[in-house]
């Protein structure tokens, strides 16, 4: 025959490669399944594009433009006068970190087990539960940063921000307490057969109440001593005074500032470990 045959592959070959493209979602599983997360937000892309942008847009301006003009007295915080719109803006961000993690961390944890199933799909190819549940996180930890990012950007360019060169902090302070809030969710969503109502339960009985009593509108001592609790063991209460420091340096103490930061990155820990032992669980069935 003129034509060259072309070499077949011998069996150690074949059995090498099939290795390597097995060894390769075992590298690189949790984003495999942070790139499936993300892909599959695009269905309500345009929700997340509104949610981002117009949300920071309107509450700046109803508070810039409405409650801000009648507020005229500087608010004190820790010692330090600043007006009212400086003062709302770090705890408008935070909240707006822990709304995507309460959207992110519920039901598309619900569908993933119980409505699509497509963890036991991830699951059952070369990925990993810890693998699964760390993509989980990512993906929604890309929204959130997505969401605070846009709101910075927006406080900054209503002049909210008194202190640029550490504002910008603010961004990995919401982005902490959103994940603070929402891994433990998470976990808490991995553990449920049914959806029964316990998502809106979670929404009107923990997140409203933390956003009405965490400090966002008015500082926190202002409150009833009988009130006051909410926000000591609220993400929101913690991230907020983080962003505030960042943005006008806010007078917290440095003690303090490590009690915030630890209190939220405990959160996220046990959150973490609860949620691993959720998915490992229910995937191993």
């Amino acid at each position: 025959m003129s034509a060259t045959r072309t070499a077949q592959p011998t069996l150690d070959e074949l059995r090498a490669e099939a290795l390597e493209w097995g060894r390769r979602p075992r590298r690189r599983g949790s984003w495999y399944v942070t790139e499936h997360m993300v892909r599959a937000m695009r269905a309500y892309g345009w929700t997340i594009v509104v949610g981002a942008v117009g949300q920071p847009i309107m509450y700046l301006l109803g508070l810039a433009l409405g409650l801000a003009a009648l507020i005229r007295v500087p608010v004190v915080d820790h010692g330090t006068e600043v007006p009212y719109l400086v003062f709302v803006a770090p705890a408008l961000l935070v909240t707006a970190a822990i709304a995507v993690a309460s959207e992110e961390m519920t039901y598309p944890v619900m569908a993933g087990f119980k409505w699509r199933r497509y963890f036991y799909g991830f699951n059952a190819s070369a990925l990993s539960s810890p693998q699964i549940t760390h993509g989980v996180i990512a993906g929604a930890a890309a929204r959130m940063a997505v969401a605070v990012a846009a709101y910075y950007l927006f406080v900054w360019l209503f002049g909210s921000v008194p202190q640029p060169g550490t504002g910008w902090l603010a961004i990995p302070a919401g982005l902490l307490a959103g994940l603070a809030f929402g891994i433990p969710l998470m976990a808490y969503a991995g553990s449920l057969q049914d959806d029964k109502g316990q998502f809106a339960l979670v929404q009107r009985f923990v997140f409203m109440p933390m956003f009405l009593f965490s400090g966002t509108f008015y500082p926190l001592d202002t409150l009833p001593v009988w009130l006051q609790w909410i926000g000591w063991i609220s993400p929101l209460w913690h991230g907020s005074e983080l962003g505030r420091a960042a943005t006008y340096s806010a007078g917290i103490a440095p003690g303090m500032l490590a009690v915030h930061v630890t209190y939220l990155a405990a959160l996220c820990v046990a959150g973490y470990v609860w949620g691993r032992r959720v998915f490992v669980r229910r995937l191993a069935r």
